[in-house]
């Protein structure tokens, strides 16, 4: 298997302590603090744990309190809220050395058949023929900050082929608007809680940027903080993140150093399987 894809595999299946206790390492993607999806994705793997594998999660709805420590591991607490006939509840907090730095609710339901419809997904290319985000010529990694060149030729566990790319030096400005291909580097094991603490996890990637597109900025710029606040998944079909899925991300507005942004997730055969939404802190300083 692809050699970050399987650290990243062990990273989110979180140590068990004891009863409803987990513990999970971090991991340095070259980010000044701990990536949020990792936090997403062993806190889910965590509080599915604790409840009958018969009941799939099917959302889970998240606060970023403080930034995490790198170079510290990351335990979680699990409060069994609920277990209902068709639904369980779960409550995480996230800490590290007794300071908490995250909270998490996730609902848990028993599969049920019942009505059906979704919006369709946008009328893009496939994932075939596209490049990847980060496959830069060497004259333009040349041009960039040390720390940002060494991030973006960084090993990475999931294939990121973004349908209109995006100029790293000189963002434009556009509308609100983007459309991104992910899919793992490697075949998966069938585990759907493993997929699904895998897509947690790259529910984090491009979101929050798609809030910056109409201003003409990113987080490469010099004097721009961006900070994930809070984020929410919806799961509704099953899925699985070693195939291609489709990204269609919007940000309805910004206003108060926030931005909003949504994602759409569909299959390449155009099924709505998931969505996410994160609203984050977004400051420029003049």
């Amino acid at each position: 298997m692809n050699a970050e894809l399987a650290k990243l595999i062990t990273m989110l299946k979180p140590a068990e302590l004891g009863t409803d206790r987990f513990r999970g390492d971090s991991h340095d993607i070259g980010t000044p603090q701990v990536f949020g999806g990792q936090v997403l994705g062993q806190a889910l793997y965590a509080a599915s744990l604790t409840v009958d594998c018969t009941r799939p999660p099917h959302s889970l709805h998240a606060y970023f309190l403080h930034r995490g420590n790198v170079s510290k591991p990351i335990d979680y607490e699990v409060d069994r809220a609920r277990d209902g006939s068709s639904f369980s509840n779960r409550r995480v907090v996230a800490s590290q050395q007794g300071r908490s730095i995250f909270n998490m609710t996730a609902s848990f339901q028993k599969r049920e058949s019942g009505i059906e419809h979704q919006l369709p997904a946008p009328d893009v290319p496939g994932p075939e023929g596209l490049a990847d985000k980060y496959d830069l010529a060497d004259d333009v990694l040349a041009q960039m900050h040390e720390k940002l060149s060494a991030y973006i030729k960084r090993d990475r566990p999931f294939m990121v082929r973004p349908v209109q790319p995006q100029d790293f030096l000189n963002p434009q400005k556009s509308a609100p608007l983007k459309q991104v291909w992910i899919k793992a580097n490697d075949s998966l094991p069938d585990d759907p809680l493993l997929h699904q603490a895998l897509f947690a996890y790259v529910s984090d990637y491009e979101l929050l940027g798609t809030a910056n597109l109409p201003h003409g900025i990113s987080f490469t710029n010099q004097g721009v903080q961006m900070a994930s606040l809070d984020h929410a998944v919806w799961f509704y079909h099953p899925f699985r993140v070693d195939e291609w899925l489709l990204f269609a991300y919007d940000s309805p507005v910004s206003a108060a150093s926030r931005g909003l942004a949504r994602g759409m997730v569909y299959t390449q055969e155009g099924r709505l399987v998931a969505m996410s939404a994160q609203e984050g802190l977004i400051r420029v300083k003049d």
